[in-house]
């Protein structure tokens, strides 16, 4: 039963634009990153929804190390690639504008990858896959970030979550739509749960000794000094194949730099040798598919539904209702949440007060009667 305020996505968006904004944020950007955290929120990923809109985005345009206005540079083009160097901007920007470029392209070419190097955070990785599906084409993306895995038999942060993210067009409502991280939980989680005096599950993050960690503010700043990490999918070791999790984020870490000639892994902590903060340099790979090109669109969807709907139908576990195919719980959140707007915690109405009060914006919000 949900018990938290809700707030309009009407009045929700138009806070967050004018907020953006009013950091320096151009307007016309500043509607496309609002767009990303609310998607997050409709899809009940509230790690990366408005939960993140002041403490990753907000502050580190005041601390310097995000640029609000993104100069995009495109460092190289052809009919079917292209590589963009961001400059520190917002990624959400500079990851929108890769995407137009590359759906075009798969449109009139079939397939078509992109790179992004020296950029940001760029939201949830399945709002940039589900531009792709919701022009009937396959979306494919990762990135890197803050170092935050242990490699198999490791114990130090080497790797960031790094989300190999996939969305499929298909005959139903909705894509089959696969947004995770390489790890077993994501650093995104760890700070949802720290803002809510929640524990982090045992098993997920390891000290530098070895031991398990649970309490999650602990470990967000053993992270950062480099004496936690996170557990690759699979686990600790190599009974669980937590090595497949491992071999994962690495597959995305390359890609990620490689493909745009980036930085990676310490290079990417947003904390400079002597300790001060400093440019994150991120990147981003992404490839969208044109199913057209094969089998046709609709052979690929019905295939695609058909997949997903024996899946769904098949034998459950004793005391399970339902079986579930990727992208379908978020289906259902969004239906849930429509009419209703996004619930806001204590500790995101504490952000948006706070950046609605320094501004001097003229806003009134549910929570506040």
């Amino acid at each position: 039963m949900e018990t938290r305020p809700y707030v309009s996505w009407e009045l929700m968006n138009s806070f967050l634009i004018d907020a953006f904004a009013g950091y320096g944020v151009p307007r016309k950007d500043a509607a496309i990153c609002a767009d990303v955290l609310l998607e997050s929120d409709r899809r009940g990923i509230e790690s990366h929804g408005c939960n993140r809109f002041k403490p990753i985005y907000i502050d580190r345009i005041v601390k310097g190390t995000l640029l609000p206005t993104t100069d995009i540079e495109i460092i190289k083009e052809t009919p079917t690639t292209v590589v963009m160097d961001a400059h520190d901007g917002m990624g959400m920007v500079a990851s929108h504008k890769i995407m137009e470029m590359l759906i075009e392209k798969a449109k009139k070419c079939g397939m078509a990858g992109g790179a992004i190097k020296n950029s940001t955070h760029y939201g949830i990785a399945g709002y940039w896959t589900t531009m792709a599906s919701k022009e009937g084409l396959i979306g494919l993306t990762g990135t890197n970030a803050r170092p935050s895995i242990a490699p198999t038999f490791g114990v130090e942060n080497m790797m960031g979550t790094n989300p190999l993210t996939f969305a499929l067009p298909t005959d139903e409502e909705f894509p089959f739509c696969l947004d995770c991280a390489t790890s077993i939980v994501q650093r995104g989680r760890i700070e949802y749960y720290a803002r809510e005096g929640k524990p982090t599950p045992a098993g997920t993050v390891i000290s530098e000794k070895g031991e398990a960690m649970t309490d999650s503010a602990e470990i967000l700043k053993a992270l950062v000094d480099g004496t936690a990490a996170l557990a690759p999918l699979g686990g600790i070791g190599e009974d669980l194949a937590g090595y497949k999790g491992y071999g994962y984020a690495a597959v995305v870490e390359i890609l990620s730099a490689a493909l745009a000639g980036g930085e990676f892994m310490k290079a990417l902590t947003g904390v400079s040798e002597d300790g001060k903060p400093q440019m994150y340099h991120l990147g981003h790979f992404f490839f969208v598919i044109d199913p057209e090109a094969f089998c046709g669109l609709e052979t690929f969807k019905k295939t695609a539904g058909d997949i997903c709907r024996a899946l769904r139908a098949s034998k459950k576990a004793p005391g399970e209702d339902r079986i579930y195919t990727a992208g379908e719980k978020e289906y259902l959140v969004w239906l849930e949440r429509k009419d209703k707007g996004v619930p806001v915690s204590a500790s995101v109405q504490k952000d948006i007060l706070e950046v609605r009060d320094k501004l001097g914006l003229d806003y009134h919000f549910p929570f506040e009667d």
